[in-house]
């Protein structure tokens, strides 16, 4: 009687457990925007604007950000946030993050780049949101982001 007893409440603390650590998807970010914002010595700031869109029925609060962004397969920039806010469970929201770059960066870059003609460029990005709840959750994404746009500051 006390063996079946015990066993009960082994499974139910087991059903209980599995049902905390339920399995989520990451997010998924978007670079959506880029605006320069006042520099300092020999880096340049930016702001990024990240779409952050939650695939889960459960809503993701968060109370910081973390972002690294390589362009062209080369480190380029990253930045942190304390910002916070709750991405809603099916929706989205914008998030902006200042990002530092090294002019010795941007000059290694644009070195890469001379004599190219292209108008688009890769980026790959990847970074966590620190949430009070499910800890860190953590991202990666990659896109093209066109030169035109980055100039106009959009």
């Amino acid at each position: 009687m006390v063996r079946s007893l015990v066993l009960t409440a082994v499974a139910a603390l087991v059903l209980a457990g599995c049902a905390i650590f339920q399995h989520t998807d990451p997010p998924q970010v978007t670079l959506v925007g880029v605006e320069p914002v006042a520099s300092e010595g020999l880096e340049a700031r930016m702001q990024l604007k990240l779409r952050v869109q939650n695939p889960n029925s459960t809503a993701i609060d968060y109370s910081g950000v973390y972002v690294e962004l390589d362009l062209q397969g080369k480190s380029f920039a990253s930045g942190v946030s304390n910002e916070s806010g709750t991405v809603p469970s099916f929706g989205e929201t914008l998030i902006g993050v200042p990002v530092s770059v090294s002019m010795l960066g941007i000059a290694s870059h644009a070195m890469g780049m001379l004599g190219s003609s292209m108008d688009k460029i890769k980026y790959e990005m990847q970074g966590k949101l620190n949430s009070p709840t499910l800890g860190a959750v953590r991202f990666k994404s990659q896109g093209e982001v066109s030169l035109s746009s980055l100039m106009s500051g959009g």
